[in-house]
């Protein structure tokens, strides 16, 4: 499967998230592109380091977990262009089971939250685009039924509109991609003649087998013709031969009449 990529998706996303804010209806409290207090505090505490501020977390910090708690435990690489990028952000939003639940209940499959071989396997011969449809509809209906929606619903809306056309842009272009070779194969390249043209003259090729014919058929005829000159040349000689042929046969048959008149065997 074509991947759209851990960088690009994560530029996207936190162009939603945007930097810091601590909103009083927010329940997740301080945030810094998209990474609460709480989850930094347990990035800080797994690596050994002593907690701060979110609003002071490092880029590469921030690239780093948002690749192992998100992206990795949906198993994006190991999914299509588009889709990987709509789970990514899914699962950044709402956790990572809740999305990779909204992906299996799209693939009719047991959500049981977690994207493994089975799900993977669901994915083959599956239409991208619906699936990306499926994540974001399940998505967006689930953000209806918080009790801050009123607050941050147009919000919530409008990135998940913003994602689902992201990741169906980012699935086409991976499909046309995937297509275009095999299309060279089919056609064999731009220099092959049309199927539907059917003239042996078209290429070079055809052109030379046409001409190759009818020197070959000249050749025979010039051949016959060599071996027939000889005998042309002798055609007049020949015409007065066979006359003087057919004069001495008159000339024989006269004298045989003659002499038989004399001996008186016949009567003239």
């Amino acid at each position: 499967m074509t991947a759209s990529g851990f960088d690009g998706a994560l530029k996207r996303v936190l162009v939603h998230e945007g930097g810091y804010a601590d909103h009083p209806a927010d329940p997740g409290g301080a945030t810094m592109n998209g990474i609460t207090q709480r989850v930094y505090d347990g990035w800080r505490r797994r690596h050994g380091l002593p907690l701060r501020e979110v609003r002071r977390i490092a880029p590469e910090e921030v690239s780093a977990l948002y690749r192992r708690q998100y992206w990795d435990a949906v198993r994006a690489d190991d999914l299509p262009a588009g889709l990987d990028y709509a789970l990514f952000d899914a699962a950044v939003n709402s956790g990572p089971a809740q999305a990779a639940k909204w992906l299996q209940r799209a693939l009719k499959v047991t959500a049981d939250g977690q994207v493994g071989e089975a799900t993977l396997a669901a994915l083959e011969a599956r239409a991208v685009s619906a699936l990306i449809d499926g994540v974001c509809d399940r998505r967006l209906a689930m953000l209806r039924t918080l009790r801050t929606f009123p607050t941050f619903g147009a919000g919530w809306t409008r990135r998940v509109g913003e994602v689902r056309a992201a990741a169906k842009a980012l699935a086409g272009a991976a499909q046309a991609g995937s297509a275009q070779p095999e299309a060279a194969r089919e056609t064999g390249g731009a220099a092959r003649a049309r199927p539907a043209d059917t003239r042996l003259s078209r290429t070079p090729e055809g052109a030379g087998g046409l001409l190759s014919g009818a020197g070959m058929l000249g050749a025979v005829v010039a051949e016959q013709a060599d071996r027939l000159a000889p005998l042309a040349s002798l055609a007049e000689p020949l015409k007065w031969a066979f006359a003087a042929l057919m004069l001495a046969g008159v000339a024989l048959t006269l004298r045989a009449a003659l002499a038989r008149i004399e001996a008186g065997e016949v009567t003239p």
